[in-house]
């Protein structure tokens, strides 16, 4: 069984030199119960809606245990909501979470995992990382957090269980579906 560490939303919008101008990469965890609607938690926002958001990419998770391994190689802090995820779990291994499989976190919400994300040069931007061929880098790591669509909506708070339902046997995982793209 896992945890949510922190559910996390929107910040700022930031200017960012990408072609849509701004970025809501700038992700803050959250105090208290957040709602979670069909279209990620409330609150929140994608600046750039071709690629996030939507009702597949509803929200982004990312492992605990995977920005700790980050920390420790950039030397550096990864608080949650930095890789702009809305869900900071522990107890999961997100990269390697059938497409499919659903997470049941608190009383009512559940989730779906259904795509990995895709790092792209916004991501390397708000990392200050954008001449040290990161992109490459977070893909090769293969820790990349998953996108998951809403089930059922309700409300999360840190420390919410998260109770896996299993996808059906054969299910790709998130890292044999980004190995495809």
């Amino acid at each position: 069984m896992g945890r949510l560490i922190a559910p996390c939303v929107v910040a700022h919008l930031r200017p960012d030199a990408g072609t849509v101008g701004t970025t809501a990469i700038d992700k803050q965890p959250v105090d208290g119960p957040v709602k979670v609607g069909k279209l990620g938690l409330y609150a929140d926002v994608q600046a750039d809606r071709k690629h996030h958001g939507g009702e597949a990419k509803a929200v982004y998770a990312y492992a605990a245990e995977d920005a700790d391994w980050w920390a420790e190689q950039l030397g550096r802090d990864i608080p949650p909501g930095l890789f702009g995820e809305n869900l900071r779990v522990a107890g999961l291994e997100v990269s390697n979470a059938r497409v499919g499989e659903r997470w049941k976190i608190g009383e009512k919400v559940v989730l779906e995992v259904t795509v990995p994300r895709t790092p792209c040069m916004t991501f390397a931007r708000w990392m200050g990382e954008e001449n040290s061929g990161w992109v490459r880098r977070f893909s090769d790591a293969r820790r990349l957090g998953a996108y998951l669509r809403v089930v059922s909506t309700g409300s999360v708070s840190a420390g919410d269980g998260i109770e896996v339902v299993p996808a059906p046997e054969g299910a790709p995982t998130i890292l044999d579906i980004y190995q495809g793209i």
